[in-house]
Formats: C-alpha cells, sequence, structure tokens
C-alpha cells in the first residue's frame, strides 16, 4: 500500500516521503496513529509542488544570504569600549557589540553568527568572521578603540 507520510517514522521515512508498506503496518499502526494518509494522485501531486515550491524557497534565501555575505565581506566595524590606562579593555569585546557595530552600517546580523578567533582584549584591530550558514560567510575587521 502507498502512504504519505505526515509525519518523520523512524526506519520509514521523513514527513512527506511516498512510500509503499504492507497492507497490515500502514492500516494497524501508520494510518491508526495518523502518522500517514494514504496516496491518491491529488495527494501525491499537493506533495511535489510543496517540495519545488520548498526548494525554490530555500534557493531564494541561500542567493541573498550570498549577496548579504558579498556586502559584508570586507566591512570595517568601529567598537568603542571604556579601556584603562594602559589600553587594556574593561572585561572583553563580545560578539554582541560587534553585531551592534554591524547595525550601524545597516547590516542586520545575529551575534551567534559572529565567531572570534579569541576573545578581544586590548585596543586595535581585529578580524572576526560572519557565519551566515554553512558554506557562506565573510569576513569582518572589527577596531577596537577607547571609549
Amino acid at each position: 500500500m502507498k502512504v504519505i507520510l505526515l509525519a518523520d517514522v523512524k526506519g520509514s521515512g521523513k514527513k512527506g516521503d511516498v512510500i509503499d508498506v504492507s497492507d497490515g503496518y500502514a492500516q494497524n499502526f501508520l494510518l491508526k496513529k495518523k502518522l500517514a494518509a494514504v496516496a491518491t494522485a491529488s495527494g501525491i501531486n499537493e506533495v511535489e509542488q510543496k517540495r519545488t515550491a520548498e526548494a525554490y524557497h530555500r534557493a531564494e534565501t541561500i542567493k541573498a544570504l550570498k549577496e548579504l555575505a558579498a556586502r559584508l565581506n570586507g566591512a570595517k566595524a568601529t567598537v568603542a569600549i571604556k579601556v584603562g590606562e594602559n589600553g587594556k579593555v574593561f572585561g572583553s569585546v563580545t560578539t554582541a557589540h560587534v553585531a551592534a557595530a554591524l547595525s550601524e552600517l545597516g547590516f542586520e546580523v545575529d551575534k551567534k553568527k559572529i565567531v572570534l578567533k579569541s576573545a578581544i582584549k586590548t585596543v586595535g584591530t581585529f578580524e572576526a568572521e560572519v557565519r551566515l550558514m554553512e558554506g557562506v560567510s565573510a569576513k569582518v575587521s572589527v577596531t577596537v578603540v577607547p571609549a
């Protein structure tokens, strides 16, 4: 019996898959627990349309993130922070500081996507990486100045 999975089923498939299973397994487990629906021509067509729409939206998102990475690459963010007499920063510059500096430049980036190689505890220029998604990242220059 062909069924369309309505949820992920371990050992059978993922949500939206059209699979062929035994009649007893389909009737007594998948359909009874509402994990699947009987595969009709219209249901299969609907699943295919959802899959193509999802692929299109994913491609658009990747395209937008790559454009953002291209614009963001090489950007210079300046962070002003309180500094002691010998140039040592009170605390350290965090990804939240870098995200705020980038938002002042017009880039809305989540602080969780920013990676610093090491803790920034002195005044100077440092490199940070913005990982927008797997395979899409940009290098940003962060300049720490005394406030």
